[in-house]
Protein backbone atom coordinates (compact mmCIF):
# COMPACT_ATOMS: atom_id res chain seq x y z
CA UNK A 1 0.00 0.00 0.00
CA UNK A 2 1.47 3.33 -1.25
CA UNK A 3 1.18 6.33 1.35
CA UNK A 4 3.60 8.66 0.80
CA UNK A 5 7.53 8.42 1.97
CA UNK A 6 9.21 8.69 5.22
CA UNK A 7 12.42 9.50 5.54
CA UNK A 8 14.72 9.86 8.96
CA UNK A 9 17.43 12.96 9.65
CA UNK A 10 19.84 11.26 12.21
CA UNK A 11 23.09 12.66 13.89
CA UNK A 12 24.77 9.85 15.76
CA UNK A 13 27.64 9.94 18.50
CA UNK A 14 29.54 7.24 17.64
CA UNK A 15 31.68 7.63 21.57
CA UNK A 16 28.15 7.07 23.22
CA UNK A 17 25.65 5.94 21.07
CA UNK A 18 23.34 9.08 21.33
CA UNK A 19 20.86 9.65 18.67
CA UNK A 20 19.38 13.05 17.04
CA UNK A 21 16.67 12.10 14.60
CA UNK A 22 13.54 13.46 13.60
CA UNK A 23 11.55 11.51 10.54
CA UNK A 24 10.16 13.99 8.02
CA UNK A 25 8.33 13.45 4.58
CA UNK A 26 11.30 15.05 2.20
CA UNK A 27 14.95 16.10 2.88
CA UNK A 28 15.48 18.84 0.50
CA UNK A 29 18.11 21.39 1.69
CA UNK A 30 15.40 23.66 2.95
CA UNK A 31 14.67 21.67 5.48
CA UNK A 32 18.14 19.35 5.87
CA UNK A 33 19.50 22.64 6.83
CA UNK A 34 17.71 24.50 9.19
CA UNK A 35 17.19 20.98 11.16
CA UNK A 36 21.24 20.60 11.10
CA UNK A 37 21.61 24.14 12.29
CA UNK A 38 19.51 23.97 15.08
CA UNK A 39 20.41 20.04 16.56
CA UNK A 40 24.68 21.12 16.09
CA UNK A 41 24.04 24.55 18.22
CA UNK A 42 22.18 22.32 20.79
CA UNK A 43 25.29 19.99 20.80
CA UNK A 44 27.49 22.34 21.35
CA UNK A 45 25.63 23.71 24.29
CA UNK A 46 26.38 20.22 25.74
CA UNK A 47 30.02 20.21 24.87
CA UNK A 48 32.43 21.34 27.41
CA UNK A 49 34.77 24.28 27.20
CA UNK A 50 37.58 23.81 24.90
CA UNK A 51 41.02 23.50 27.02
CA UNK A 52 43.48 26.57 26.86
CA UNK A 53 45.91 23.95 25.59
CA UNK A 54 44.23 21.72 22.49
CA UNK A 55 45.49 18.01 22.68
CA UNK A 56 46.33 16.54 19.78
CA UNK A 57 43.75 15.81 17.06
CA UNK A 58 41.57 19.02 18.47
CA UNK A 59 43.36 21.16 16.26
CA UNK A 60 42.33 22.30 12.95
CA UNK A 61 45.82 21.81 11.79
CA UNK A 62 45.36 18.09 12.68
CA UNK A 63 42.69 17.50 10.21
CA UNK A 64 43.47 20.43 7.54
CA UNK A 65 45.62 19.97 4.70
CA UNK A 66 49.13 20.81 5.68
CA UNK A 67 49.45 23.45 2.65
CA UNK A 68 46.43 25.89 3.92
CA UNK A 69 48.15 29.32 5.08
CA UNK A 70 48.24 29.59 9.18
CA UNK A 71 45.87 32.64 9.32
CA UNK A 72 43.33 30.00 7.67
CA UNK A 73 42.76 28.35 11.15
CA UNK A 74 43.52 31.82 13.24
CA UNK A 75 40.34 33.60 12.45
CA UNK A 76 38.30 30.50 13.42
CA UNK A 77 36.68 29.60 17.35
CA UNK A 78 38.59 26.46 18.65
CA UNK A 79 37.67 23.02 17.08
CA UNK A 80 34.55 21.90 18.99
CA UNK A 81 32.97 19.13 16.74
CA UNK A 82 33.72 17.08 13.36
CA UNK A 83 30.83 16.40 11.35
CA UNK A 84 31.39 13.48 9.43
CA UNK A 85 28.48 13.03 6.35
CA UNK A 86 27.89 11.79 2.94
CA UNK A 87 29.56 13.90 -0.37
CA UNK A 88 26.07 14.82 -1.18
CA UNK A 89 25.91 17.45 -3.25
CA UNK A 90 23.12 19.16 -0.71
CA UNK A 91 25.41 18.75 1.76
CA UNK A 92 28.67 20.85 -0.05
CA UNK A 93 26.90 24.04 0.30
CA UNK A 94 29.28 27.09 1.12
CA UNK A 95 26.99 29.12 3.12
CA UNK A 96 26.53 26.11 5.53
CA UNK A 97 30.45 25.16 5.46
CA UNK A 98 30.95 29.03 6.36
CA UNK A 99 28.20 28.57 9.81
CA UNK A 100 29.90 25.48 10.92
CA UNK A 101 33.63 26.50 10.57
CA UNK A 102 32.36 29.94 12.45
CA UNK A 103 30.66 27.45 15.17
CA UNK A 104 33.83 25.12 15.36
CA UNK A 105 32.50 22.34 13.47
CA UNK A 106 34.74 20.85 11.08
CA UNK A 107 33.08 18.93 8.20
CA UNK A 108 34.43 16.30 6.77
CA UNK A 109 33.71 14.03 3.89
CA UNK A 110 33.38 10.68 2.95
CA UNK A 111 34.80 9.35 -0.27
CA UNK A 112 32.77 8.71 -3.28
CA UNK A 113 30.96 5.36 -2.99
CA UNK A 114 31.92 5.40 0.51
CA UNK A 115 28.99 5.81 2.26
CA UNK A 116 29.59 2.94 4.40
CA UNK A 117 32.06 4.21 5.67
CA UNK A 118 29.63 6.88 7.84
CA UNK A 119 28.68 5.18 11.07
CA UNK A 120 24.60 6.85 10.70
CA UNK A 121 23.98 4.58 8.34
CA UNK A 122 24.75 1.67 10.14
CA UNK A 123 22.33 3.11 13.08
CA UNK A 124 19.92 4.05 10.73
CA UNK A 125 19.31 0.52 9.49
CA UNK A 126 18.67 -0.28 13.18
CA UNK A 127 16.53 1.69 13.96
CA UNK A 128 14.55 1.44 10.59
CA UNK A 129 14.30 -2.51 11.46
CA UNK A 130 13.36 -2.29 15.07
CA UNK A 131 10.48 0.15 14.12
CA UNK A 132 8.85 -1.45 10.78
CA UNK A 133 9.56 -5.36 12.57
CA UNK A 134 6.43 -7.23 12.44
CA UNK A 135 4.12 -4.39 11.25
CA UNK A 136 1.89 -3.26 8.73
CA UNK A 137 2.06 0.83 8.49
CA UNK A 138 -0.54 2.02 6.72
CA UNK A 139 0.32 5.90 6.36
CA UNK A 140 3.58 7.48 6.03
CA UNK A 141 2.66 9.24 9.28
CA UNK A 142 2.30 6.09 11.14
CA UNK A 143 5.80 4.97 9.95
CA UNK A 144 7.17 8.26 11.11
CA UNK A 145 5.91 7.90 14.81
CA UNK A 146 7.05 4.57 14.79
CA UNK A 147 10.34 6.16 14.18
CA UNK A 148 10.12 8.53 16.46
CA UNK A 149 9.38 6.33 19.54
CA UNK A 150 12.37 4.00 18.20
CA UNK A 151 14.75 6.69 18.85
CA UNK A 152 13.61 7.40 22.17
CA UNK A 153 13.64 4.19 22.89
CA UNK A 154 17.23 3.36 21.64
CA UNK A 155 18.26 6.49 23.29
CA UNK A 156 17.39 5.21 26.83
CA UNK A 157 20.47 2.65 26.48
CA UNK A 158 22.28 3.69 23.78
CA UNK A 159 25.06 1.38 22.41
CA UNK A 160 28.29 3.11 21.89
CA UNK A 161 29.76 2.40 18.05
CA UNK A 162 33.89 1.62 17.07
CA UNK A 163 35.31 1.76 13.93
CA UNK A 164 35.86 -2.15 13.81
CA UNK A 165 35.24 -3.42 17.58
CA UNK A 166 35.19 -6.98 18.59
CA UNK A 167 34.21 -8.61 14.98
CA UNK A 168 37.35 -6.82 13.33
CA UNK A 169 39.42 -7.84 16.84
CA UNK A 170 38.41 -11.94 15.83
CA UNK A 171 39.31 -11.40 12.11
CA UNK A 172 42.56 -10.02 13.05
CA UNK A 173 43.77 -12.86 15.51
CA UNK A 174 41.96 -15.11 13.04
CA UNK A 175 44.67 -13.41 10.36
CA UNK A 176 47.61 -14.21 13.15
CA UNK A 177 47.07 -17.51 13.02
CA UNK A 178 47.20 -18.24 8.73
CA UNK A 179 50.14 -19.26 7.24
CA UNK A 180 50.32 -18.27 3.65
CA UNK A 181 51.22 -20.79 1.29
CA UNK A 182 53.77 -19.08 -0.66
CA UNK A 183 52.72 -15.73 -1.43
CA UNK A 184 49.03 -17.23 -2.85
CA UNK A 185 45.63 -16.81 -1.38
CA UNK A 186 45.68 -20.09 0.41
CA UNK A 187 46.58 -20.72 3.62
CA UNK A 188 47.19 -22.80 6.55
CA UNK A 189 46.05 -23.17 10.39
CA UNK A 190 49.54 -24.75 11.18
CA UNK A 191 53.08 -23.97 9.22
CA UNK A 192 54.17 -26.87 6.60
CA UNK A 193 57.88 -28.41 7.29
CA UNK A 194 60.37 -27.84 4.56
CA UNK A 195 61.08 -31.23 3.03
CA UNK A 196 64.80 -32.25 4.38
CA UNK A 197 65.60 -34.50 2.14
CA UNK A 198 69.06 -36.88 2.63
CA UNK A 199 72.41 -36.04 0.87
CA UNK A 200 72.64 -37.58 -2.01
CA UNK A 201 68.53 -38.32 -2.80
CA UNK A 202 66.78 -37.32 -5.98
CA UNK A 203 63.16 -35.29 -4.52
CA UNK A 204 60.24 -36.32 -6.60
CA UNK A 205 58.74 -33.42 -8.28
CA UNK A 206 55.12 -32.51 -8.96
CA UNK A 207 53.56 -30.85 -11.56
CA UNK A 208 50.04 -29.19 -11.62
Amino acid sequence: MRGGTAKLLTLLRPATGAVRAEPVDRTPNAVLHPWLRRELTAILATCPPAPAEPLPGSRWEDWIAPTLPPWWAAGLPPLRVLLIWDNLAGHCDWELEQDLLNLGILPLYTPVAGSWLNLAESVQRILIRRALAGQHPQSAQEVKTWLAETVDGWNIDPTPFEWGGKRAARRQRARHRRHLLGGSGGYTHRPIRRCRCAHGSTPQRLLA
